[in-house]
C-alpha cells in the first residue's frame, strides 16, 4: 500500500474503503460489520472512516443512482468492488456530508490516491472520470426523481401504445 494513504483523512477514507468492502462481501449491513469483527491494513479505526462509511450505506440507494447516471457503459456491479466502494465514498463526501463539505477537487485527488493503491492499472483513471461528471452537475445525478413525473410517463406510454394498437387494426 502507498504511504499517501496512510495517514489522516486518507488514511480514514482508505478505512472506510475497506468497511464498505466488507460489508458487501459478507453481504451485510455497515453496522453489522462495526459491531463485529472487522479487518484493516492500519488501525485502529479512525472516527471519521466510521462516518463514511455509515453515511455511505445509508444513502446507498442515491449513490448508487447517482454512479449509474454518469457511468456511461458499466453497471455498478461490473466495476471492480475497490473501485465502486471508493466511488461512493466519494460522492458521500462531495454532494451528501453536508457537516464538513470539503471541496470536490480535494475529494478526487484524495479518491484517486487510493485507487491507485487498492485499484486496478486503471482504476485511477476510472475513478477521476466518474467523479468529474458527479463534480460538473449542479446536483446529485439521478436522485429526487418526483412521483408525478412517474405518473406523467405512465400516462404517455399509456397513450403511446393506445396509438400503436389503433394503427395496426
Amino acid at each position: 500500500m502507498s504511504l499517501k494513504v496512510e495517514r489522516g483523512r486518507t488514511l480514514a477514507r482508505s478505512q472506510a474503503l475497506q468497511i464498505l468492502f466488507q460489508a458487501e462481501a459478507l453481504d451485510k449491513p455497515v453496522d453489522q460489520v462495526l459491531d463485529g469483527d472487522f479487518l484493516l491494513s492500519k488501525g485502529p479505526l479512525n472516527e471519521y472512516a466510521e462516518k463514511l462509511a455509515r453515511g455511505c450505506y445509508a444513502n446507498l440507494d442515491r449513490i448508487d443512482n447517482a454512479l449509474h447516471e454518469v457511468s456511461d457503459n458499466w453497471s455498478l456491479y461490473r466495476m471492480p468492488s475497490a473501485d465502486r466502494n471508493l466511488l461512493r465514498i466519494a460522492v458521500y463526501e462531495m454532494r451528501l456530508q453536508t457537516d464538513d463539505p470539503i471541496d470536490d477537487a480535494v475529494v478526487i485527488n484524495e479518491a484517486v490516491e487510493v485507487a491507485k493503491a487498492y485499484g486496478t492499472d486503471e482504476s485511477a483513471r476510472f475513478v477521476n472520470g466518474v467523479l468529474g461528471r458527479i463534480a460538473r452537475a449542479d446536483e446529485l445525478p439521478g436522485h429526487d426523481v418526483e412521483p408525478e413525473d412517474d405518473s406523467d410517463a405512465d400516462v404517455d406510454v399509456t397513450d403511446a401504445d393506445d396509438q400503436d394498437d389503433e394503427s395496426h387494426e
